[in-house]
């Protein structure tokens, strides 16, 4: 009679012999270079596997280990996960309105945010009570202008929220000592930030809070998932205690909570409101597998981007692209391109090309974000004219950088460019 313990290794030696098997190989102009190929092994699919035959799938030892090793990553001393970076966002900014918070902030408050950003940053800020105040980005970084940044300030303002964008860090220093001048808060978004630096010092460490996410498409990936980091022990007690109905179950003071209400079950104590917004053990079984292998896949990146930056270097005359910033570490989301307001062709011209040749592209994130319908729902200032905004909307898009690009995929990329911009020039 077979029991459990051999069916179940049984399944893991499946899983590894699944993934040693070798996928087609790549095509040139047949095979498809996606914006995305979540970078999954067998390491994550075993462990996964491991939760789901020990039936325990919510949230628990996994998470914890996970949020740990990512906090230690990150170089800060708390991580909170949470299903989603989305939520990661909206939890934040719900510490920072929440009753129980010492430094309370109050309904029609101003959060100063780019105006170049994914829809995420931007609602949840609505979504809490606050008011979104949009400003102008850098059209050769994608991030806040820091100037525009600092003139937008009123008395209303009581938060920054920077956004690295694309993996490219925003000026830290500049923001830090503008928030410590105007006594405002800081939320890092770094949701497709992994593994930036500035100065040495990875993004999502220097704000009161930095938010991350592991969507499918980002750096490293639990399927959906995001992560709250921070040294602010308070902002951290009340993230965990919010991402779960206000329960104290993951307080480190629940103790001392449930003393004050002895007429309550301990194991059911309310002491705030919030939402549920927790991650599965499925989710931590991925991070705690990833974020070991995360460094490797960003140098992937770095190396496709540095690859086509010298490729597309002879034609600065029509394009743009980003390059990595002297005491900075870009760790390459995608591959950024602007079309020069003189080429002779549009975006569309050159995103259609890559498309026929099965090369995927897509916009900047939301885009000018001002631009798109849904901001009509909503309560928010604009601050200046958004020039570059504006030309990112229209001249700027990228294509897929991540560890599945090989040397041929690569070089493949490369000769694209080349044979649409020659044709162009000529």
């Amino acid at each position: 009679m077979t029991d459990r313990k051999t069916v179940e290794n049984e399944i893991y030696r499946l899983i590894e012999k699944y993934f040693e098997l070798e996928e087609p190989g790549f095509v040139p102009g047949k095979t498809k270079v996606p914006l995305q190929k979540p970078p999954v092994t067998a390491d994550e699919v075993k462990e996964s596997v491991e939760s789901l035959l020990s039936t325990w799938l919510v949230m628990g030892k996994k998470v914890k280990a996970f949020e740990d090793i990512f906090a230690g990553y990150i170089g800060v001393k708390h991580g909170t996960m949470l299903n989603s970076g989305s939520s990661a966002n909206l939890v934040a900014l719900s510490v920072l309105t929440n009753p129980r918070f010492s430094g309370r902030l109050s309904r029609g408050d101003e959060v100063i945010t780019p105006a170049v950003t994914w829809a995420t940053t931007v609602f949840p800020i609505h979504n809490v009570g606050l008011t979104p105040v949009l400003v102008d980005v850098d059209s050769d970084t994608f991030n806040v202008n820091v100037d525009a940044m600092e003139k937008a300030i009123t008395d209303k303002t009581k938060a920054l929220m920077p956004v690295h964008l694309l993996g490219n860090p925003s000026d830290m220093k500049r923001i830090m000592e503008i928030a410590e001048d105007n006594d405002l808060y800081v939320i890092e978004d770094s949701c497709e930030a992994h593994g930036a630096e500035i100065g040495g010092k990875k993004v999502g460490s220097m704000g009161d809070m930095g938010t991350f996410s592991f969507f499918m498409s980002h750096h490293i990936t639990t399927i959906e998932g995001g992560m709250i980091m921070t040294d602010n022990e308070e902002m951290d007690e009340l993230a965990k205690s919010i991402r779960v109905f206000g329960w104290i179950r993951d307080m480190k003071n629940k103790s001392e909570i449930a003393e004050k209400h002895k007429d309550i079950d301990p194991r059911f104590l309310f002491y705030n409101f919030g939402y549920n917004l927790r991650p599965t053990e499925i989710q931590g079984a991925f991070g705690i597998h990833q974020v070991k292998k995360i460094e490797g896949y960003i140098k992937i990146r770095e190396e496709n981007a540095l690859y086509w930056n010298k490729t597309l270097s002879e034609f600065e005359d029509l394009v743009t692209t980003q390059k990595e910033r002297a005491g900075t570490r870009h760790s390459w989301f995608s591959y950024p391109i602007t079309v020069n307001p003189k080429a002779p062709f549009t975006r569309s011209d050159m995103m259609n090309f890559l498309e026929s040749r099965l090369i995927e592209t897509r916009p900047i994130q939301s885009g000018n974000i001002t631009q798109q319908p849904g901001m009509s729902l909503i309560d928010h200032r604009v601050s200046g004219k958004l020039e570059g905004a504006r030309a990112v909307h229209e001249r700027s898009f990228f294509i897929g950088n991540h560890q599945s690009i090989g040397k041929s995929e690569r070089e493949y990329v490369a000769n694209t460019f080349v044979e649409f911009l020659e044709k162009a020039r000529k």
